[in-house]
């Protein structure tokens, strides 16, 4: 019964691990920095189920912490636009593109990328 127990526990370990690492690769990857200078482009779309929603789509340049720029583009489903002058923090990955992104204080902007970002601006 004991051995039982300690393999479940292993396998459950071992699965929770696996579910990481998984997330990891799809939704991980670098971290880049934007700065909202437009509305985006408004989109009325509809879902599979018939409901209209509202989508902004933006592509802004993107500089990550050591001031190498890569274009983000990204969409928010919002009834409006992004904050203009806002700062975004965003996960880039080779595969999916933006998985994510929030907002962050200027502060928080590596410098490189923050001296990028004044000079595009």
């Amino acid at each position: 019964m004991k051995k039982l127990l300690i393999g479940l526990i292993t396998l459950i370990v071992i699965g929770v691990a696996a579910l990481k690492i998984a997330d990891i690769v799809v939704m991980g990857g670098d971290s880049y920095y934007v700065q909202v200078t437009t509305d985006g482009t408004k989109q009325n779309e509809t879902d599979s189920q018939g409901q209209t929603y509202t989508k902004y789509q933006y592509q802004l340049p993107g500089y990550d912490q050591n001031g190498e720029e890569k274009s983000m583009d990204f969409s928010t489903v919002k009834e409006r636009p992004l904050r203009k002058e806002a700062f975004l923090k965003l996960t880039w990955n080779k595969n999916k593109g933006v998985t994510s992104f929030e907002e962050v204080q200027e502060k928080e902007v590596p410098k490189k990328a923050q001296e990028k970002l004044l000079e595009a601006n």
